[in-house]
């Protein structure tokens, strides 16, 4: 008995000494490796991180080029803004040089020869305001804004100065306003009880007349 004890304690030493060296050995390769693996992994690591950082810096340059673009539309809606501004300007002051100009630009030419009748002819002779009317279906048929003529030159009647238009004589209440022409339209409008000449050449200004009965 003793002896088959010692046989196996013998055996067991024998491998003991057996897996000793070789776990030894396994251990010492995998301390080997360790550090290989380390320095593999640091590569991998470091080009993460600077694939990280690289995006990062990819992101926040797109961020500024959208802020620089939302400046650059921001600066472009301001500056159509002053255009129109500027273009509504223009065609109001174009508007307001038109109508300054309309009245010179729809007159008819003067000629030589219309200006030298203009200041031959006699001054005129005034009447007294009377007090005959223009029937209203006359009136609005042939006087009125809308109802233009030329007077031509003015006749003495009776020792008066008188016109015609529409069927009616009229005569001068008040004298001919500077500039006026008998050339020029003018229009018949009853206003505040009495009969007067417009020249629409000349707003603002009125010739006092009366129907001659």
């Amino acid at each position: 008995m003793k002896q088959v004890g010692l046989i196996s304690t013998g055996v067991l030493l024998l491998l003991l000494g057996t897996v000793a060296p070789t776990y030894a050995q396994e251990r010492q390769e995998q301390e080997a490796q360790s550090p290989k693996q380390e320095q593999q992994a640091k590569p991998e690591k470091q080009q993460a991180k600077g694939q990280q950082k690289q995006e990062k810096e990819q992101q926040q340059q797109a961020k500024g080029q959208q802020k620089q673009e939302k400046q650059q539309q921001q600066q472009a809606k301001g500056q159509q803004k002053q255009e129109r501004e500027q273009q509504q300007q223009a065609r109001g002051q174009q508007k307001q040089q038109g109508q300054r100009q309309a009245g010179s630009s729809q007159r008819p030419q003067r000629t030589p020869q219309a200006e030298a009748r203009q200041r031959a002819e006699p001054a005129l002779r005034l009447s007294a305001r009377g007090e005959g009317r223009i029937p209203d279906d006359r009136f609005r048929s042939h006087f009125g804004r809308g109802h233009r003529f030329r007077i031509g030159s003015p006749r003495m009647v009776d020792g008066y100065s008188r016109f015609q238009y529409g069927g009616f004589w009229f005569g001068f209440v008040d004298p001919w306003p500077e500039g006026w022409y008998y050339t020029d339209d003018v229009y018949i409008d009853y206003v505040d009880g009495g009969y007067y000449l417009y020249n629409p050449y000349y707003p603002g200004v009125r010739i006092g007349i009366c129907v001659v009965m």
